[in-house]
């Protein structure tokens, strides 16, 4: 079992879970993860390590609330334990040595970015970081990302920062010239947007792919990704890949698979919960 220590809800549908994994603690590296399965019966879910304490033995996890099972995760609170956490698995992010990285967050992308962007700004790697939301509530981490270099906020909706998508302050940036790498974490869309923004400039890009992943080992084949026209497989040989060799339209149809399945889940764990809160009213009534 591994107790939950702390919990902070970072926006809307993202939550901030730090708990005890010491043996992972110990040994994780940026860009890797762990898959967790909060008990028996639960849906194996992949989570990038977001931050870890190897004196303390705690690693930090941000969920982001879309199906079933990671609302179920996201409904955790302190003193409540995740059943098994599996890592650290996936390769380690190649970082720049020197020189100036662009780091492009999408929603609870930005989150997964957050370890590279430290990691490079300890290797004294000058780091922007361009972060975006629907609107002020949903942007995350920007405090975080601040202590580690410059910051470009962008909002759907123009609440709060600069009004427009990521890419658009990319591209600036890029216009601008003197950008060495591109580190891009969301959506996959934003993703291939990205890639696609970048490739005439040559700027070198990495993307760290979302696919579907049951074991974590390669095994399952659930988590192949055709790059530069091979297969690969995200848990052992990424999950970062160079973007401008990654065939984006395969990876989203991949990802649509069981779509129908997760709403179906979904639908049900909210009609479950609200049988309860109605249960909950006649025996108080």
């Amino acid at each position: 079992m591994h107790p939950i220590v702390e919990r902070e809800q970072l926006s809307p549908n993202v939550v901030r879970l730090v708990l005890e994994a010491p043996r992972i603690a110990k040994v994780r590296r940026p860009g890797q993860f762990v898959i967790v399965r909060k008990g028996p019966g639960s849906e194996r879910i992949p989570l990038t390590i977001a931050d870890n304490d190897p004196e303390t033995g705690l690693i930090t996890l941000m969920i982001q609330a879309i199906g079933a099972s990671t609302t179920e995760l996201t409904n955790l609170q302190v003193g409540d334990t995740i059943q098994d956490v599996a890592g650290p698995l996936g390769a380690e992010t190649h970082l720049i040595p020197a020189g100036h990285a662009v780091c492009v967050g999408g929603g609870v992308g930005t989150a997964v970015l957050l370890p590279i962007v430290r990691a490079l700004s300890e290797k004294g790697v000058h780091v922007t970081s361009v972060i975006g939301g629907r609107s002020r509530e949903w942007v995350i981490l920007e405090k975080e990302l601040r202590a580690c270099g410059d910051v470009v906020v962008c909002t759907d909706d123009g609440s709060y920062g600069r009004h427009g998508f990521v890419t658009q302050a990319l591209k600036d940036l890029l216009d601008a010239g003197g950008v060495d790498a591109v580190y891009a974490i969301g959506p996959v869309p934003m993703m291939r947007a990205v890639s696609e923004m970048t490739q005439p400039f040559g700027v070198a890009t990495t993307v760290s792919l979302n696919a579907i992943m049951v074991d974590g080992t390669g095994m399952c084949g659930g988590c192949r990704v055709t790059i530069g026209g091979e297969t690969k497989y995200a848990c052992v040989d990424g999950p970062e890949f160079d973007a401008h060799k990654v065939n984006f339209q395969e990876l989203a149809d991949r990802l649509t698979t069981y779509r129908s399945f997760e709403q179906a889940a979904l639908q049900k764990q909210k009609d479950d919960e609200a049988k309860g809160a109605c249960a909950t009213t006649e025996i108080r009534a």
